[in-house]
């Protein structure tokens, strides 16, 4: 049960993820998640883990991103990133040179503020792997500061602000 509401959480977010990004006249490409739209290959190296949108950025080129609902954890005062996805993500960006990010949002934001961080960043921070008590698995907790705050008026270009922090 808690699975299915957490794949209902995931899909609502990348729906208000589409409508920022239509709000914002971003051009973008989605992602079909099924299972039979990629290689055998694709399946087989990646567990046919990929992101949910090609978000196309003018004289840039393209950055893929996973949209995620999270919610801050208290008790850690972080966002939990998920350690297995991350490290998949990390092989797929390394072998096609391609740049993966996260988008964060949720319910308490209204999802009108998305928090951004590039994979490489949350590995370099991930240092400290904790394990879930809920459900085993480990996570990387990721304080807010980390993440590249964009509010519903905000442009895209906050991603590449400050591209050393």
């Amino acid at each position: 049960m808690d699975i299915e509401n957490n794949i209902k959480k995931g899909r609502k977010a990348e729906k208000y993820f589409k409508k920022w990004l239509n709000k914002n006249k971003i051009p973008y490409l989605y992602i079909n998640q099924g299972f039979d739209d990629f290689s055998e290959s694709f399946k087989n190296h990646f567990s046919g883990k990929r992101p949910d949108f090609m978000v196309l950025i003018p004289n840039f080129g393209f950055i893929f991103v996973d949209v995620k609902y999270r919610k801050l954890n208290l008790n850690h005062r972080s966002y939990p990133i998920d350690c297995d996805e991350t490290k998949k993500y990390s092989s797929f960006q390394r072998k096609f040179n391609m740049h993966i990010w996260y988008a964060i949002s949720n319910e308490e934001l209204n999802y009108q503020t998305w928090l951004w961080i590039p994979i490489s960043r949350v590995l370099e921070l991930g240092v400290k792997k904790q394990i879930s008590s809920k459900s085993r698995e480990s996570f990387f907790p990721i304080s807010p500061e980390e993440f590249i705050q964009i509010s519903h008026n905000d442009s895209l270009e906050r991603l590449f602000s400050n591209p050393f922090k």
